[in-house]
């Protein structure tokens, strides 16, 4: 009985594991954006500083990556709102 149980359900535990890995490598996919959009965030205040570009400049390209990295903390709906992940981004003005 428990054999013809595993063969009927074998599709249905197929699919399962496709889904489940899906959905990892999606998860992984989006954690690897967020790093790479601080990277980029890093590679900005540098540039400021050494003055490669202008204050309005770096507003601009400062916005636009912190509205896709909060949009990338919102879809994943605060299931890890730890202190320690949140990014605090601490400007001076000149």
């Amino acid at each position: 009985m428990f054999l013809i149980d595993d063969i009927l359900l074998a599709p249905a535990r197929g699919l399962l594991w496709v889904f489940k890995e899906i959905h990892r490598a999606a998860e992984e996919e989006q954690a690897n954006e967020a790093d790479a959009i601080t990277a980029k965030l890093s590679e900005l205040y540098m540039m400021l500083e050494t003055g490669q570009m202008t204050e309005a400049e770096f507003d601009a390209a400062e916005k636009a990556l912190l509205d896709r990295l909060d949009a990338i903390k919102e879809r994943e709906g605060g299931e890890e709102e730890d202190d320690e992940d949140e990014m605090v981004v601490i400007r001076k003005r000149r």
